[in-house]
């Protein structure tokens, strides 16, 4: 499955974030509605089916000891929830003030994952990337 797009959405008073109806089906599918929270190294967050968390979990964990502090940034402040009856999933409070959300977010389907950002530094850190030159591996694509 991939997810793509990206959703605006807004937190509750208690961090939790309705999943967009088009992700849901295939997220009970694939995961029976279990998820993986972590952290980015962009500052936003990342959410997984299980899954796929599983897969990137292991890999994470294979990196050899020079990887030990982005060990820790993924695998140690990794959170697993559930989307629940309302359709909701809880971002931790730890989350969400590491990824400074407070209340307007973008959902952006990443093909494997999502990445959960804070609308305002979304907004400024794409601006930021269309600004700036194509990387090399973008430069002989066919658009």
């Amino acid at each position: 499955m991939v997810f793509q797009g990206a959703s605006n959405l807004a937190l509750d008073a208690k961090g939790r974030l309705s999943v967009p109806a088009r992700h849901r089906e295939v997220l009970q599918l694939i995961s029976e509605g279990r998820l993986t929270v972590t952290k980015h190294p962009d500052g936003c967050l990342m959410l997984f089916p299980r899954p796929t968390w599983e897969t990137f979990r292991d890999k994470v964990a294979a990196l050899p000891m020079s990887a030990a502090g982005w060990k820790r940034v993924f695998l140690g402040n990794a959170m697993d929830v559930e989307i629940d009856s309302a359709s909701r999933v809880l971002i931790s409070p730890e989350l969400r003030e590491s990824a400074g959300l407070d209340k307007d977010v973008v959902l952006l389907g990443m093909g494997s994952h999502f990445e959960l950002w804070d609308k305002k530094v979304h907004a400024a850190h794409e601006a930021e990337v269309m600004a700036g030159p194509l990387p090399d591996a973008l430069k002989d694509f066919s658009f």
